[in-house]
């Protein structure tokens, strides 16, 4: 099969309209059996439920081509668990995990020429997503929902791919205590849009969200998790019920303690002592593992020895590790790789 002529070295985290996608319809309480279509465009009622009370969740995940000319999704049964729980947080039913891969599947090998090849540095990127599709105008959960399935080639999320980024303390809060902040809900982001445009205009990658208790606390940027490399080598990243859970973060984990022979800690962190950290790196779906060379709070530059132009050497470590088991170069825990094609 061969691959759609694109500039796979440059093509940017952009949305790119392929050939298919997936689509299943909730009514009369079940969901109905779904499958393909070429049609991009959404037509919903001008009052429809995510339109009203933005009644929607969505989910991230990647397929890769291996070195073998395979091509597989990293983890997906765990985004389907992860999809089901941000629904049933958002008064949404939830899509079947079974159904879910299946239809993943679908839509990877329907638009598998556009899977970039080994070596490229490109993805393409899945997105699952549900949402309140009938006429809701009184405060309450829609009736039916439509479950989508579309995706994109992409290139890195943050511009120069790999090389350390500088984020900002943000004055905005991400999220309360007892709120939705550990669910992926289009919501949250849609609160977090003004602060990462106001950090863009003001030359910064991303926002560092504090808790919004007391703001002493460090919780995640707007789209990543956050992990630290205490100078002694251990991986340090905050601990907080108003984090969503990353996928990525839960691997990085698994790399560091079963693999590398990394000292993990999943702890309270507190901003006052990120200054002793050596390493700092954002980790998600989109960036995978993004180094932070430079922390801006507030007329003071938090400086990570590791610098500004490259990952640091245990951060390098764990990038290499879990992109060497996206791409095959690695063997992958049992589990972990789920093959489209």
């Amino acid at each position: 099969m061969e691959k759609k002529q694109l500039d796979w070295a440059n093509i940017g985290f952009n949305y790119i309209q392929t050939e298919q996608r997936y689509v299943s319809n909730y009514k009369d309480g079940a969901w109905d059996k779904g499958g393909l279509t070429t049609e991009a465009n959404v037509v919903i009622n001008e009052c429809a439920g995510v339109l009203q009370y933005s009644q929607s969740c969505f989910e991230g995940l990647k397929a890769h081509t291996q070195v073998n000319g395979d091509i597989v999704m990293f983890r997906p049964d765990v985004n389907a668990q992860r999809m089901v729980d941000s629904a049933k947080r958002l008064e949404i039913p939830p899509f079947p995990p079974e159904r879910f891969l299946e239809a993943v599947d679908a839509v990877v090998k329907a638009n598998a020429e556009y899977v970039p090849p080994y070596g490229s540095g490109a993805s393409l990127y899945i997105r699952p997503y549900i949402f309140g599709s009938n006429p809701v105008i009184g405060v309450k959960p829609a009736d039916e929902f439509q479950f989508r399935v579309f995706v994109t080639p992409v290139g890195p999320y943050f511009k120069g791919g790999a090389k350390p980024i500088t984020i900002k303390i943000s004055d905005f809060d991400r999220a309360a205590p007892r709120g939705t902040g550990n669910v992926k809900a289009g919501l949250n982001y849609a609160m977090s849009l003004h602060a990462v445009v106001a950090a863009h205009d003001e030359g910064f990658a991303e926002n560092l969200y504090l808790d919004c208790a007391t703001r002493t606390k460090v919780e995640e940027t707007g789209g990543a998790n956050i992990i630290f490399i205490t100078k002694d080598g251990k991986l340090v990243t905050p601990k907080s019920e108003s984090i969503l859970p990353s996928i990525t973060k839960r691997s990085i984990f698994y790399v560091a303690e079963n693999i590398l022979g990394i000292e993990i800690e999943e702890r309270d962190v507190y901003l006052s002592e990120v200054k002793d950290f050596a390493e700092c790196g954002l980790c998600g779906t989109a960036a995978v593992i993004c180094p932070v060379g430079k922390i801006y709070d507030h007329g003071t530059d938090i400086c990570f020895p590791a610098g500004m132009e490259k990952m640091g050497e245990v951060t390098q470590k764990l990038y290499d590790t879990l992109t060497g088991i996206q791409m095959g170069t690695i063997g992958a825990p049992e589990g972990w790789i789920r093959k489209v094609c």
